[in-house]
Order: structure tokens, then C-alpha cells, then sequence
């Protein structure tokens, strides 16, 4: 009778509704993935179109919240090679919702006292998955190769790699790793950094 009362009381439970704020946070998240270099003025101005009412000051508060602020483009780590071969950007139209079909590949630099440190990171689109990464203090091809080679092991083969143009990307050295491994290369435009969105909002 007990195990009876047990299954009736989950069978009828309903969970809570979202409240406010969580259906403002996702809003607020959904429009800057559309609009990623939106600052706090213009996704304010973005919310009042939509007729939701929002204080100057909120904004702030709950894109710091998300985790959020506007990309835009790196100079110091996307530098092209003027003799490197541009790939093109593969994703435009394409909706992505399943593990493993298309990575993204990016790096950034972290200020230390007296130099800099590189990191690379692959994630999965769909999940936004950190799937390897790796830690240097040049900023070299060879960086960049070891991370997919760490993902590929683990995870098997996806079936596009994007990333931007910086030299490390576009080397001999990147794009032969990834041709061998049967994937095809998918490039940012230039002075594109929201086509690879999710992994520039890693950072």
C-alpha cells in the first residue's frame, strides 16, 4: 500500500514554474548568442523591443550572472599568415544539436608578471563541452595540434572543425591533423570572432 502512495504522489507531481528572473536570464542569453557583441546598453534597448521592462543597472548584474560580456575580435592571437590557405566558414544556416559533429577550436592568452601563456581549447557545439585543452607559453602550431590529437582519441572523429584564422590554424601543420583524420575545416570570416561564438564565450 505504502509503495502504492509512493507511485501516486510522483505520478501527480508537477515541478515549479520558472520564476521571472530564470525566464529573463535565458531571454537575456538567447539574444546575446544571436548578438554577441551586444553590451549591456544594447541588449537593454534588445529587452525593451520585446516589451520587456529593465532598469540600466539590472543588465550588469545578470549578464555577469550569465557569465556574459560583448566579443569582440583578438589581435594578439589571430593573426593570419599572409601564405596560409583560408578555409571557408561551413556553419552559416547549419543547425548543429547533436554531440560530436562539429568542434570548435580556439586560444587565448593569459597575462602572467613577465609574459604570457597560451591556451587551446576544443569544445563540442552542442554541448559547449570542453573535450581537451593545453597550456603553453608560445604560441606555436604544435600547441594546437596536441589538443584535437587529444580529442580525437577520446572522442572519436567529428565531422567539421571550426575555428579562426590565426596562423596556428591555417599552418600546414593544424589543417594536415585534421584532413587526415577525414574532418572538414571551417574558418571564421575575418573580423568574424561571433561565427565561433561559444568558444569565444569560454573565455
Amino acid at each position: 500500500m505504502r509503495a502504492a502512495r509512493d507511485c501516486a504522489s510522483s505520478f501527480y507531481y508537477r515541478p515549479p514554474p520558472e520564476s521571472a528572473e530564470e525566464l529573463l536570464l535565458k531571454r537575456l542569453d538567447r539574444i546575446f548568442t544571436n548578438d554577441p557583441v551586444y553590451g549591456s546598453r544594447r541588449l537593454q534597448a534588445a529587452l525593451l523591443r520585446e516589451g520587456i521592462s529593465i532598469g540600466r543597472r539590472r543588465v550588469p548584474r545578470l549578464t555577469r550572472k550569465l557569465g556574459l560580456w560583448a566579443v569582440r575580435p583578438k589581435r594578439n592571437t589571430s593573426q593570419r599568415h599572409p601564405e596560409h590557405k583560408v578555409y571557408p566558414y561551413l556553419l552559416r544556416g547549419k543547425t548543429i544539436n547533436q554531440p560530436n559533429p562539429l568542434w570548435a577550436a580556439d586560444v587565448t592568452s593569459i597575462p602572467m608578471q613577465q609574459a604570457f601563456l597560451y591556451l587551446v581549447a576544443i569544445i563540442d557545439w552542442a554541448t559547449r563541452r570542453v573535450l581537451s585543452w593545453r597550456l603553453a607559453n608560445t604560441l606555436a602550431a604544435g600547441l594546437c595540434v596536441e589538443a584535437p590529437s587529444q580529442a580525437l582519441a577520446r572522442f572519436g572523429n567529428p565531422g567539421i572543425s571550426n575555428t579562426d584564422q590565426g596562423a596556428q590554424f591555417t599552418s600546414d601543420e593544424f589543417t594536415k591533423a585534421l584532413r587526415d583524420h577525414g574532418i572538414e575545416i571551417s574558418m571564421d570570416g575575418r573580423w568574424r570572432c561571433h561565427d565561433n561564438i561559444f568558444v569565444e564565450r569560454l573565455w
